[in-house]
């Protein structure tokens, strides 16, 4: 056969699972679907400049950051949609890196927004552009690039999840050493 029909990567790398705080398991197939959403909405909001959809999205976005992908809009119509057309089950993957990339989304296109109130539509929408490429990038390949940022050592990903999960949970690294992609 010409063609292999390979597994999508996950977004968060095998080895760092284990050193993750615990949380909920999501399908990492609606985390998919969802940045496919979110990214047609802002490609779309460009085309016809129309800035409600970068609010529309950002809505989407924040609540999911804020409140956990139990809440995600996108997460809900995926849920159903899998429902429906009895899709198997997969391989789930931690909401915390998602959440944390959908967290940094949502300040690209808070920015966004700022500067498209503010006449700065140029910048606007470059921004929102940069979240729509980002979120295609996602749902095309599989690959997230701020849940690989989840990883980093650096303030920010221990900041978020501190606040996620109310202080009990007072750094990522159980880890000693760096965690390897493939």
């Amino acid at each position: 056969m010409w063609c292999t029909i390979r597994r999508m990567p996950n977004a968060v790398p095998a080895a760092a699972v284990a050193k993750l705080p615990p949380a909920r398991m999501i399908d990492p197939r609606g985390h998919r679907f969802g940045a496919a959403v979110s990214g047609l909405l802002l490609l779309g909001s460009f085309l016809l400049n129309a800035p409600i959809g970068v609010a529309l999205a950002l809505a989407s976005l924040g609540v999911s950051a804020s409140f956990g992908l139990r809440w995600s809009v996108y997460g809900m119509a995926w849920r159903r949609i899998a429902g429906a057309l009895s899709l198997p089950k997969t391989e789930p993957e931690h909401e915390y890196p998602p959440r944390f990339a959908m967290t940094l989304g949502s300040v690209g296109l808070t920015l966004s927004l700022v500067a498209l109130a503010l006449g700065a539509s140029t910048v606007g929408w470059l921004l929102a552009l940069a979240v729509a490429s980002l979120q295609g990038v996602l749902a095309t390949t599989g690959y997230c690039l701020g849940c690989r940022l989840y990883f980093l050592r650096w303030w920010v990903p221990g900041l978020v999840t501190r606040i996620w999960t109310r202080g009990r949970v007072t750094s990522l690294a159980g880890a000693s050493g760096a965690i390897r992609y493939r």
